[in-house]
């Protein structure tokens, strides 16, 4: 049986959390370059923590430009057991409203310009993201929020759209009405399917902070009123980490549906035609398996 430890990927205003005990930024070394900033280590209620800010702080990475293999594989290294996602979006539904947060558990991924797999030419892997995040995790999400008197919509599709420029008004409403996402951010594919790919639970907490473009009453995406409903959010967020430990325990069981054993028919080159580069670069992601 392994030690639960829990990873947040969030914004400035989550890994700022009261109450983490002996808190210090470690830096961590992948064979895919550096994460996007040090993490912050400690311990919360008596379970193993690990926060990441997605960005860096100071947000010095756009969309794009996050390195989400290395993000990946760092928390990996440290022993992180489950991975939960806070992030901003917008809303394609009137009630989910900027302000709720909504626990999401399908993508779209209209990503082009990132490296989506930890696999490649000399060890070849295919994984299910048939359902990319945890359910038990996201159970844990979804109760800690409501404990902290948060609006939390339980489901939701995911736009993953390239950026950093938002989506034009066709765009937004042929998301909305013609594909049945029901909120679009920028960052949270390829991370789940990475997370899928090393094994890690993952649970997506997105944090609504406007309706897009397609709200009549609401117009163009406007920065400045994402920014306002962001620093609320943070609080919000805060407060939901902060109940997460007690939810999930010390003593970290096998999950129930599989996240932790994702790899185990799915590399698919015979050993003796595996490239020793590759596999050493995968020690920490496919090390069970390899």
């Amino acid at each position: 049986m392994r030690n639960t430890k829990i990873a947040v990927i969030g914004g400035s205003g989550i890994y700022d959390i009261d109450g983490l005990d002996a808190a210090e930024w470690v830096s961590v070394d992948t064979p895919w370059g550096a994460p996007s900033d040090q993490i912050l280590a400690g311990r919360l209620s008596g379970v193993d923590m690990a926060f990441l800010p997605r960005h860096g702080r100071g947000h010095v990475h756009s969309p794009t430009e996050v390195p989400y293999r290395a993000n990946i594989d760092a928390l990996k290294r440290l022993g992180v057991t489950d991975v939960i996602s806070v992030s901003a979006c917008g809303s394609f539904r009137e009630a989910m409203a900027p302000g709720h947060f909504v626990i999401v558990d399908q993508f779209i991924d209209r990503t082009f310009a990132r490296e989506k797999s930890f696999f490649g030419t000399g060890c070849v892997a295919h994984v299910s993201v048939a359902h990319p995040t945890c359910p038990r995790l996201s159970d844990a999400c979804e109760t800690s929020a409501r404990s902290a008197g948060i609006t939390v919509h339980r489901g939701g599709t995911y736009l993953a759209m390239e950026g950093p420029q938002f989506s034009t008004l066709a765009e937004s409403k042929m998301y909305r009405e013609h594909w049945g996402a029901d909120v679009i951010g920028m960052t949270n594919m390829p991370e789940a399917k990475l997370a899928r790919e090393a094994e890690l639970c993952y649970a997506s907490v997105a944090m609504v902070t406007d309706y897009d473009s397609w709200h009549p009453e609401h117009g163009e995406v406007d920065v400045s009123q994402i920014i306002a409903t962001l620093m609320g959010n943070a609080d919000k967020g805060r407060a939901m980490v902060k109940g997460l430990p007690t939810l999930l325990g010390t003593a970290r069981t096998p999950c129930p549906h599989g996240c932790d054993r994702a790899l185990d028919h799915a590399i698919l080159t015979a050993p003796d035609a595996r490239d020793p580069a590759l596999l050493a670069r995968l020690d920490a992601v496919a090390g069970r398996v390899l």
